[in-house]
């Protein structure tokens, strides 16, 4: 095993450099899980949203009302998709 000497204040320097650049990574990765996670709900948020059942949400989703995307045993809804519902059922009641 090679040992390296550095002096003190480099190595603070050196450590002050890498808490400043992971703080960034992690600013920037929480921002692209933000943004990911704002197009897409889940089954149980459009059911909440629509005030709909769980089967009438899968009822909708096997006609082809509403499109959806499966990961895993979950199913995830576009947001675009879930509002243009919510507009449509807004203008159906007037």
């Amino acid at each position: 095993m090679e040992i390296v000497i550095i002096e003190k204040r480099a190595f603070e320097d050196f450590m002050a450099e890498v808490s400043l650049l992971t703080e960034k990574v992690n600013r920037l990765c929480s921002r692209k899980n933000e943004r990911r996670l704002k197009k897409w709900m889940d089954g149980e948020e459009v059911c909440r949203l629509l005030r709909l059942s769980p089967r009438t949400l899968q009822g909708m989703r096997d006609k082809g009302i509403i499109a959806c995307s499966q990961v895993g045993k979950k199913f995830y809804y576009r947001k675009e998709d879930v509002e243009g519902l919510v507009s449509e059922k807004q203008e159906a009641a007037l």
